[in-house]
């Protein structure tokens, strides 16, 4: 099976044509979030060797929004061989009803569990590629009988690790999507990066940058939303602070969700009090608008559409998602479905067209797996 968990994941290790690895050989995982760390207890678990390899500090993405709340409790938050290994210290299990904060996760749960392999954990190493020892992605002969190099920017240069199978749980978090709706960062939208935040920023900690600015928000999901409810508490003080939420959903109403029927309550919630601030006027919701370009003028930033344009804007925060970065990839051999560039089983169950955040239905390892030995998994 030739393992390379890609895109949220997959893995290269061997196959009747090919033959195996040495399994002797640690498996490297790369990312030490939750899902990485996990990961990281199922193998120690099973007494498997291996090692992680961290672009940053422990949880590097998770810190880039630590001021946010999820919306799902503690209970669906800690995995169960984590859990496990951590009742064995004098860790305390968080209350299973209570919702945490990024900066809850990573204390409360996130830094115990990897103080148990500290070890295994190489931080700062950002990984740069991957490859099978001394052969490249055109070549077939023996394949798997090859391990995996790991070629990784440390602090004193480039290192390089060897592995007999790589996890890859970095997800999608560091590569945002642009605010044009055609998926490209154009030349004079990278111009303005110091004027656009592509994450949930921590508003209360950097009021000056927007308080009494007109402030577009650009997105209709969750991020989106947690951003607008920021800048709606900053207007309660700052009276002059413009919020404008700019979707390409048919209705506005289209992005509230569930509501009091959500089966996550603090999600339904998100959309409840967003509603509320769009009916009284705080939040001023343009849709539909597909942004084509953006571009800067004498007063601000423009966002131009297909028939017209919105602004001027001081400052805009992008949140329209985010995708995968193969580039480490590059020498790895793995199928990707065209749209959703997962794995092609799993594609139809997670495609935007047709699933929101709520509607997913429960999968596993039969939809984890595809025909040529692919195991993916979905953060």
């Amino acid at each position: 099976m030739e393992f390379n968990i890609l895109n949220q994941n997959q893995t290269d290790c061997c196959s009747p044509e090919t033959g195996c690895c040495d399994t002797t050989l640690p498996v490297a995982i790369i990312g030490a979030g939750p899902i990485g760390l996990a990961a990281a207890a199922h193998l120690k678990q099973r007494e498997v060797p291996f090692f992680i390899l961290e672009k940053g500090d422990l949880a590097e993405n998770i810190r880039t929004w630590e001021h946010v709340r999820l919306f799902s409790p503690w209970k669906y938050n800690i995995d169960t061989a984590a859990k496990s290994m951590l009742e064995e210290t004098d860790w305390v299990m968080p209350r299973e009803e209570e919702i945490p904060t990024g900066r809850e996760l990573i204390q409360e749960y996130l830094e115990p569990l990897a103080g148990l392999f500290s070890d295994k954990i190489h931080a700062n190493h950002q990984v740069l590629a991957i490859t099978r020892e001394e052969t490249d992605r055109m070549k077939s002969n023996k394949r798997g009988d090859r391990p995996f190099q790991i070629y990784v920017k440390t602090t004193n240069g480039t290192d390089t690790f060897t592995a007999s199978a790589v996890i890859d749980a970095t997800g999608t978090w560091g590569h945002p999507n642009p605010a044009a709706s055609n998926g490209l960062f154009l030349p004079e939208e990278r111009q303005l990066s110091d004027r656009i935040d592509y994450k949930i920023p921590n508003v209360q900690e950097n009021i000056e940058t927007y308080a009494n600015k007109k402030i577009a928000v650009i997105g209709g999901g969750h991020s989106a939303i947690n951003s607008l409810l920021q800048l709606a508490s900053l207007k309660e003080q700052y009276t002059n602070t413009e919020i404008t939420w700019i979707l390409r959903k048919a209705k506005v109403e289209d992005a509230y969700g569930g509501g009091t029927n959500d089966e996550l309550a603090a999600r339904g919630e998100l959309g409840t009090r967003i509603a509320s601030l769009v009916e009284n006027g705080t939040v001023k919701a343009v849709t539909p608008f597909r942004v084509q370009y953006v571009y800067k003028d004498a007063n601000g930033i423009i966002l131009k559409g297909k028939s017209k344009e919105l602004g001027t804007f001081d400052r805009l925060i992008v949140n329209t998602g985010s995708r995968q970065n193969f580039s480490i990839h590059r020498e790895l051999r793995f199928e990707a479905d065209a749209i959703t560039e997962a794995v092609p089983t799993l594609a139809p169950l997670i495609d935007p067209n047709h699933h929101s955040c709520g509607s997913v239905d429960a999968h596993g390892e039969k939809e984890l797996l595809n025909q040529t030995k692919f195991l993916h998994f979905r953060c």
